[in-house]
């Protein structure tokens, strides 16, 4: 399923098996998970993707074939490919230990075919084992949503009430991960979105509502997912004194101008770029080890733009995953 222009909906076509290059293995796809990332892809507001691409960064697949002189990951192996395509390993954010960060990084269905498609090519180092408690369609969401929800929830550091604004594929994963550690979460959903919230409450929320209500304690940290910028003032005015907001999605309407007030006392702003692969690595062990689930709507590969559509306007509930 390829994307020739922005805005336009994919199109599907046949294409040649594609050959690995020394480094790649080639993978069968099992699934492949719809990410907020691949919408914001298709509407045109992620800069300097290359066209035509075929998206998808939650993948499952299977390895069938290695380029030459490949040492693994071995045939037959199931294995996880995720948004970081491939790192230079030697800018100084590589050097540092935030290869999210990387001046030269690829992503995987942006600057390189992503798994929106019956094969495709990766990176072998890029390349993650994957639990083999974890089925194919429960595990995809975990390789973007999971990831950036664990990496997202590292920023809110000790927190106990935490705030989840978007309840949509990585805030459901993220509310089970707190209650295993023994916190809080608290659910902001779209106005009327009662399916959202009454999957939040069924995971255990403290409290659900809507974005424009105040929750009935200061929040310790806040973590937003729904890209629109009016929820963080909203949310700076919802963490108590030394709060901490985090923004969590790669893309969002601007921010409106936050009155001095609300990041007084010590509150903080601050976003989540990409993500590692020891994100990945350690979000997929905490996942296995404490049975996180996610509730998955699929679609076959040929509705992805069912798919993208549904999304869009707010009709799934959970996660979302393709397969061939």
């Amino acid at each position: 399923m390829v994307l020739r222009a922005f805005g336009e909906p994919l199109e599907e076509l046949e294409r040649p098996s594609p050959r690995p290059a020394p480094g790649e293995p080639l993978l069968r796809v099992r699934a492949c998970g719809l990410c907020r990332t691949d919408l914001h892809l298709v509407d045109g507001e992620l800069p300097n993707a290359r066209l035509p691409v075929v998206p998808g960064h939650q993948i499952v697949g299977e390895v069938i074939a290695l380029g030459e002189g490949t040492a693994g990951p071995a045939l037959g192996s199931r294995v996880g490919v995720t948004w970081l395509a491939s790192t230079c390993g030697s800018c100084p954010s590589c050097r540092g230990g935030r290869e999210n960060l990387c001046d030269v990084g690829l992503y995987t269905g942006h600057d390189r075919d992503g798994g929106f498609a019956e094969q495709v090519l990766a990176r072998a180092d890029f390349c993650l084992p994957l639990p083999e408690t974890i089925d194919d369609l429960r595990v995809a969401p975990l390789l973007c949503a999971g990831a950036i929800g664990w990496r997202s929830l590292r920023f809110a550091g000790p927190a106990e009430r935490i705030g989840l604004y978007g309840f949509g594929a990585a805030a459901h994963l993220l509310a089970q991960i707190i209650r295993a550690q023994g916190r809080e979460f608290y659910a902001f959903t779209r106005t009327g979105d009662g399916a959202a919230q009454e999957l939040a409450r069924e995971l255990g929320a403290s409290w659900a509502g809507s974005s424009d209500e105040t929750p009935p304690r200061p929040l310790d940290a806040a973590l937003i997912f729904a890209p629109v910028g009016a929820l963080v003032p909203r949310a700076l005015r919802a963490v108590g004194k030394g709060g901490r907001v985090v923004c969590g999605g790669i893309h969002m309407s601007d921010i409106p101008s936050i009155p001095y007030r609300d990041l007084w006392e010590e509150r903080s702003l601050q976003s989540v770029a990409n993500l590692t692969r020891d994100d990945a690595r350690e979000l997929l062990d905490f996942a296995a080890d404490h049975r996180i689930e996610a509730r998955v709507t699929r679609y076959p590969l040929a509705a992805a733009n069912e798919a993208i559509e549904d999304l869009r306007r707010g009709r799934i509930t959970g996660a979302t995953v393709l397969c061939p």
